[in-house]
């Protein structure tokens, strides 16, 4: 192509290729929105949720790396983040329940951190309606309270499938720059029971609210009522 036709092409679209830049510099190092691919955070997040990311929570990277510039802090006990799977670099979406020097346990399901037994509310049966999820009698939904945090999380007690392992483990003491991943969909989540416990490194940032929902299961329409939700 000749140098004049480059040149050409350069000043009628450059505006353009640069706005694309500042974009994805921004999405990379600023804040972004992810896609929820499973349900492994039900009932506070579906599959076909995007949510909004403040990858400026905890530190400031180098944009399209891992590469910290700079940190101002860590993650909390209870906040949601997204990481990079220590297992296959797959982008994961889970709640922090155990931070560094944090003992913690699971026996039948019931969570021990520093010995501080969580404690379980079954919801209403007003709050249980109002939950988006299909199948609800299948599912036991509880408040879970432990350490300074409080959110919703489900079981599923009939699950014929469930991995024993998942019910119990530990106890597990979080070493420095180590983290400790659960779902709140405690039966079904690829968390720290099968990846370990996610290096400080790996956190990209803290997911804040949803920005947008689609409903995959009724023709990829908008689930309006999901729109700028905020997270638990």
């Amino acid at each position: 192509m000749p140098l004049t036709r480059i040149t050409s092409l350069w000043r009628d679209w450059r505006a353009f290729v640069w706005l694309l830049v500042v974009m994805f510099v921004f999405r990379s190092a600023v804040a972004d929105w992810n896609q929820i691919p499973s349900g492994s955070m039900r009932p506070n997040l579906l599959e076909g949720d995007r949510i909004v990311v403040d990858k400026l929570a905890y530190d400031l990277r180098v944009p399209f790396t891992l590469l910290r510039i700079h940190a101002w802090a860590n993650p909390h006990r209870g906040d949601i983040v997204t990481f990079k799977s220590p297992e296959d670099d797959r982008l994961l979406v889970k709640r922090v329940l155990g931070v560094p020097g944090d003992t913690v346990e699971l026996r039948n399901n019931r969570l021990i951190v520093n010995n501080d037994n969580a404690t379980y509310e079954a919801l209403s049966a007003s709050e249980t309606s109002r939950l988006p999820i299909a199948n609800r009698d299948r599912y036991e939904f509880l408040r879970e309270r432990v350490a300074g945090t409080s959110h919703i999380m489900m079981l599923c007690p009939d699950q014929e499938d469930r991995n024993p392992n998942y019910a119990t483990f530990g106890p597990v003491t979080v070493p420095p720059g180590k983290y400790l991943m659960l779902g709140d969909n405690r039966d079904d989540s690829a968390d720290f029971r099968r990846i370990g416990l996610v290096d400080r490194t790996l956190v990209l940032g803290r997911a804040n609210a949803i920005a947008f929902s689609i409903d995959y299961d009724n023709y990829w329409l908008l689930r309006a009522n999901r729109f700028l939700l905020a997270l638990p």
